[in-house]
């Protein structure tokens, strides 16, 4: 650890944001406070514990930028939070949003589950958020059981199954009056908005229909559908006015640990509830807040915000531009107190498994960092690739910090299709990603895991050593059964591995980890099935290209039964020549 004594003697005792720096110069930790000197001064006198002391540890030098405000000091430490993703800064657990329920605006609508909300046009149609992904597609898959909404994504030139079996009015092809179609999105909305009796009536009349008919398998279906719909209005039910929405956050913290809780209270019902625990470094204030923001950039913004009577309400109003309160009295304070007390539940029911899983990975890094004989070890970087019939190799690439996933860092690789094997195709990912690297001087791994023994290790060498980079490589070298057997360093020496220790456990993770993303890459691309998602296989055909391939052929089929020359007329000729393969591949 470095003193810091006479550089914080001189840090002004007034607001601003600091930024933390390794000995590589990387900025690994951003802050903000009132008091810049104190809270500098906090990181490098008395005992520090977890996260902060690995940070501490890595701690080289820091920078601050003084700002006339609070508020001008958070809005500076979110833009340089965004620009360099520190490490040590606060990440959510799932990069993932929160699924919504759209209802369409169009002349006929269809209902439909929706992510990346921050892109609608129209937020006025969306229902949400689902903390439950499950019960947003039951909910969706029920309504458009019940109701006869337009079910395919454009109007087809014949009615489809859903027309023949009641759950489309047939759009493609009958006149549907907007009465009719109005009177559904009102019945629609009143449900997703808490008011179940007109679609809890519409479902025991069918269930009693079907019982009559003695269609039972269908009856009793219903009579599920039912009693879910109850449960779920039951779990929901509270004593508010039904006109409240808004999202109340509260906290518990017990050392390094900070369990957030948010309750989404829509039409006066708990509609849902979020809990996240983070190991935090800053003040617990400082944290939730920025907690926040980072959520929030992922989930619609609710009219109006309860929070705790420590927190900075006028802070969080004047960056979110919304009605931030704080209950002291009455429901609104109670609910707010219960959401505590969840916090603190679930931070009683996984600290000591947190502190546990800690305490393995850090005793893991330190046995990884003695065989190696290297002085750091956290930020890592592993390879795979995937191909169709050998051909058409697509590549990924993971990263693992202090052997936890930063889902935010993985990369897609399309591969140029003149690579015919797995090391063509390792050398061209590797290459492609450290001379990325090098020119915009990005921060370096601390390790390069490679899935594979001496021919992935020797050509991951030869790519490091050709840009004049110094990063170890070792490879995780399997035996005939293909299952991990031993390391091996860049020396190509075997470094033996008790196959029952953490640290070979964490080590096949991060293999397991780039197989699965590589391989479903591809997958994915292949059973979208949608000419669009095909042709993103193919080196040097983008949004544009696709869009004038359309326009020229209409069909992957029409495509496929063109020559090299008709390609030609709109690629360019190795484009051309890309496509041509691929297609016969196909």
């Amino acid at each position: 650890m470095k003193n810091f004594k006479e550089k914080l003697a001189l840090v002004p005792t007034k607001p601003g944001s600091y930024q933390m720096k390794n000995k590589d110069g990387v900025i690994i930790y951003v802050g903000k406070a009132k008091n810049l000197k104190n809270r500098l001064k906090s990181y490098f006198t008395g005992t520090v514990t977890g996260k902060t002391r690995l940070l501490v540890e890595d701690i080289d030098d820091f920078e601050y930028i003084v700002t006339s405000s609070e508020l001008e000091s958070l809005l500076l430490e979110i833009t340089l939070i965004k620009k360099y993703n520190p490490k040590y800064n606060i990440l959510l657990k799932d990069d993932k949003s929160y699924p919504y329920i759209e209802l369409t605006n169009e002349k006929y609508p269809t209902l439909k589950i929706v992510r990346n909300v921050k892109r609608r046009k129209n937020k006025n149609h969306l229902y949400g958020p689902f903390p439950n992904a499950t019960a947003a597609r039951k909910t969706v898959n029920m309504i458009n059981r019940v109701y006869p909404l337009r079910k395919c994504e454009h109007l087809k030139k014949e009615p489809c199954l859903y027309y023949h079996i009641n759950e489309c009015l047939g759009y493609c092809t009958k006149d549907i009056s907007n009465d009719v179609i109005d009177k559904m999105k009102k019945e629609i909305i009143s449900f997703l908005k808490g008011d179940a009796s007109i679609i809890t009536k519409k479902l025991e009349e069918e269930m009693y229909k079907a019982s009559d008919t003695l269609n039972y398998e269908k009856a009793n279906e219903l009579k599920y559908m039912l009693e879910d719909i109850k449960t779920t209005l039951k779990k929901q039910k509270m004593d508010l006015n039904q006109n409240y929405n808004f999202d109340l956050v509260n906290y518990y913290s017990d050392k390094n640990y900070l369990s957030i809780e948010i309750f989404f209270i829509r039409e006066g019902r708990l509609f849902g509830r979020h809990n996240e625990i983070i190991q935090t470094i800053e003040e617990e204030e400082d944290a939730v807040v920025e907690y926040l923001i980072k959520f929030y950039e992922k989930t619609l913004l609710p009219k109006e915000l309860l929070i705790p009577s420590n927190l900075n309400d006028e802070l969080l109003s004047n960056y979110f531009s919304i009605k931030v309160v704080k209950p002291l009295r009455g429901k609104l304070k109670n609910l707010l107190d219960l959401a505590r007390e969840n916090a603190k539940e679930q931070i009683d029911l996984q600290e000591e498994t947190l502190k546990k899983d800690e305490e393995i990975r850090l005793n893991a890094i330190k046995e990884l960092k003695e065989l190696l004989k290297l002085d750091k070890v956290s930020k890592m970087e592993s390879f795979d690739n995937s191909h169709l019939f050998g051909t058409f190799y697509v590549g990924g690439m993971v990263v693992f910090e202090d052997f936890l996933p930063c889902k935010n860092l993985y990369r897609k690789f399309k591969i140029n299709s003149d690579s015919k094997d797995d090391i063509l195709a390792m050398r061209e990912v590797l290459y492609r990603r450290y001379y990325k690297v090098l020119i915009e001087d990005l921060e370096k791994p601390d390790l390069i895991v490679m899935d594979g023994g001496v021919s992935q290790v020797n050509v991951a060498k030869e790519i490091i050593s050709s840009l004049h980079l110094n990063i170890p490589i070792i490879g995780l070298a399997k035996d005939k059964t293909h299952k991990t057997n031993y390391i091996i360093n860049e020396n190509l020496e075997k470094l033996e591995l008790d196959k029952n220790s953490n640290l070979f456990l964490f080590l096949t993770r991060i293999q397991e980890e780039v197989h699965r993303y590589a391989i479903t890459y591809h997958r994915n691309i292949k059973a979208k099935g949608a000419l669009s998602s095909l042709l993103d296989l193919v080196p040097g055909i983008g949004n544009v290209r696709k869009k004038e391939l359309l326009k020229k052929f209409g069909s992957l089929k029409k495509m496929k039964e063109a020559s090299l020359s008709e390609l030609k007329e709109v690629l360019t000729d190795d484009v051309a020549l890309n496509l041509f393969n691929y297609l016969k591949e196909l």
